[in-house]
């Protein structure tokens, strides 16, 4: 391989999926042909990946190395508003490598996956991948945080499209609208923190001085827009219904993308959450419940895929939780390992909705005997995920746990350390009821599918196991210090997920209870349909927003309006009248100097 220069392949893994993504949407032949669109997308994304392999392999070379390229965009009276260009350092190349990783996968999986859909709805499928990728890219690479909002934005806008691709449904097109506006909403905190950011420092550097005042208001106006694209509670609503897009978008958004995206812009800026304590605290807690209340509610989905979209809530919250500790390290460290495991669940569960033709865990059973590949991908995928040690999660979540007490954070721990116990109950019970429960009619005829959809299960599943033992070379890239250590915190938490999946392996393994089993769980199931905080935002919507709205209308069509039609209405007048003066007769005009002339004169003389 020849050597290049880093900016040349920042360029390829930013701009290859851009460029087919265009050609996609340009070439009519190209998208209605489907699987010429498809392969495309796949070997542009595996080019991008290719290059952000070789980034990272330099990087480790060089931890402490930092290029910036940048050209002067938004000139204005020979000043630059702002630039735009890459940043290639540890972090940077280290998120770069974990979305274009994911986004291969489930790029190669859909080929197997989406192989019924006709063949222009295929082209159309990829072409928006070959976008979302190139937007998170653009995000990743970004050397300011107006970069970083522009390919923010446009995440958000590709989302919105995957989530509602099968747009005749009316489920479908409804959920993305409701990412779509729960994101935007969410959003506004952000812009207006580039706005102050802007007021206050004259740039968008991720490392400007703020006062302490500055520096507070700043961050939790983004924090408000993390919480929205990270599905913070209660702006987490958005995430479960996006379930309604096709499982590898799921995967997509779940694992290493969209839903990242926030976590990623803390990291970014640690420097100035850093200079926020306050900020750093609400962040602390928030984490800590979303992931206890998620977990909560995924204990009693009857859906494979919202069980992981709860779960996904849930991780969340521990990456927030850590970040709001100030461990740059456990929140990263998740993220990375929980973009593997996360991306093995949500396409092990797409192989197994592929082979029942339902979402429904009561539609499975005894699959472990059918799918065995699905079937072990998905057990190493779930149990990463409750933290068992030797898997990826364990290292990860361990390191959150440990500096949580080691900051005495004992509230946000007790939080973390319940979610763990919960977290392991809820995927043992998907695991012993889904894979080693009795088969339905539905899983009787299930088998494993082929090689495009079971091939990216085995590397993820490679990944979800091997990931955590990277921690030290991470931590290196990433300029923070890792050494692995077991501690009193970390058997507890350790105990605790084990003794989740025992009750687990109780209630639904060795009893095989169903899962109506529990009737006073009623309550948190209707919970757990997100109808009371949709009823909550439906009312505020209805009695707050459209009063609000009707008001502000009003006002605008008969004050605003009024004024501006009055001011019109007597302007017309009054050239109407003058307009008379207009005779166009020369005599008249001589009378009128004459006049004037005389009126000059003799206020002269009053004088």
């Amino acid at each position: 391989m020849l050597a290049q220069p880093p900016l040349s392949w920042a360029l390829i893994a930013l701009f290859t999926p851009a460029a087919v993504a265009l050609l996609i949407a340009v070439l009519g032949p190209l998208r209605r042909s489907g699987l010429g669109a498809a392969y495309l997308s796949v070997a542009a994304v595996l080019a991008s990946l290719t290059a952000s392999i070789v980034l990272l392999r330099d990087q480790l070379a060089a931890p402490d190395a930092v290029n910036v390229y940048t050209v002067r965009w938004l000139p204005l009276l020979g000043r630059t508003l702002a630039e735009v260009g890459v940043r290639i350092d540890g972090v940077s190349v280290t998120m770069l490598v974990i979305v274009t990783s994911v986004a291969s996968a489930v790029q190669i999986f859909s080929l197997g996956y989406m192989s019924d859909e006709p063949r222009p709805s295929l082209g159309r499928y990829f072409g928006l991948h070959s976008l979302f990728v190139f937007a998170m890219n653009l995000l990743v690479l970004g050397p300011n945080v107006l970069q970083l909002f522009a390919g923010w934005e446009l995440v958000g806008l590709t989302s919105y499209l995957l989530i509602g691709f099968w747009w005749h449904k009316p489920s479908a097109a409804r959920a993305a609208v409701k990412a779509f506006w729960m994101t935007k909403l969410a959003d506004m905190g952000f812009v207006v923190a580039l706005i102050l950011l802007f007021s206050w420092t004259g740039g968008f550097s991720w490392f400007s001085r703020l006062t302490p005042d500055e520096g507070t208001a700043i961050t939790l106006l983004i924090f408000l827009g993390v919480m929205g694209k990270s599905a913070q509670f209660p702006l987490h609503v958005w995430l479960p219904d996006a379930m309604e897009g096709p499982t590898p978008v799921s995967a997509l958004l779940h694992a290493a993308t969209m839903v990242a995206a926030g976590v990623y812009l803390v990291v970014r800026l640690d420097p100035l959450f850093s200079a926020a304590p306050d900020t750093r605290m609400v962040m602390s807690w928030i984490g800590g419940f979303t992931a206890l209340f998620a977990a909560t509610v995924a204990v009693v989905q009857t859906d494979i895929k919202r069980v992981l979209a709860y779960s996904t809530c849930s991780q969340l919250g521990y990456m927030v939780c850590a970040l709001g500790a100030g461990s740059v390290m456990g929140g990263f460290f998740h993220l990375t390992t929980h973009a593997f495991f996360k991306a093995l669940l949500f396409l092990a569960a797409g192989s197994v909705i592929h082979a029942v033709h339902s979402n429904e865990i009561g539609d499975m059973g005894g699959l472990f005997g059918k799918m065995k590949l699905t079937s072990a991908s998905f057990v190493v995928g779930a149990l990463a995920l409750a933290g068992m040690p030797g898997l990826s999660g364990f290292f990860s979540k361990d390191l959150i746990l440990e500096e949580l007490a080691h900051r005495e954070q004992w509230g946000p721990l007790g939080l973390l350390l319940a979610a763990a116990f919960l977290t392991a109950f809820y995927m043992g019970r998907v695991v012993f009821l889904a894979f080693f429960g009795a088969p339905s009619a539905r899983a009787s005829k299930a088998h494993e599918a082929g090689l495009s959809m079971t091939a990216p299960l085995a590397v993820l599943a490679l990944a979800a196991i091997g990931a955590g033992y990277f921690g030290s070379q991470l931590a290196e890239l990433w300029g923070v210090h890792y050494h692995f250590a077991l501690s009193a915190i970390g058997l507890v938490a350790t105990g605790l997920a084990l003794a989740g999946l025992v009750l687990a392996w109780l209630l639904y393994g060795k009893r095989a209870l169903s899962l109506e089993s529990f009737s006073f769980l009623s309550p948190l199931g209707s919970l757990a349909r997100s109808a009371a905080l949709d009823r909550l935002y439906v009312v505020i919507y209805r009695r707050a927003v459209l009063l609000l709205a009707s008001i502000v209308g009003w006002f605008d069509r008969y004050v605003i309006d009024g004024v501006m039609n009055f001011s019109a209405w007597l302007t017309i007048r009054a050239g109407e009248r003058l307009r008379r003066v207009q005779t166009g007769n020369s005599q008249d005009y001589v009378f009128a100097v004459l006049a004037g002339a005389i009126v000059l004169v003799a206020w002269g003389l009053l004088r």
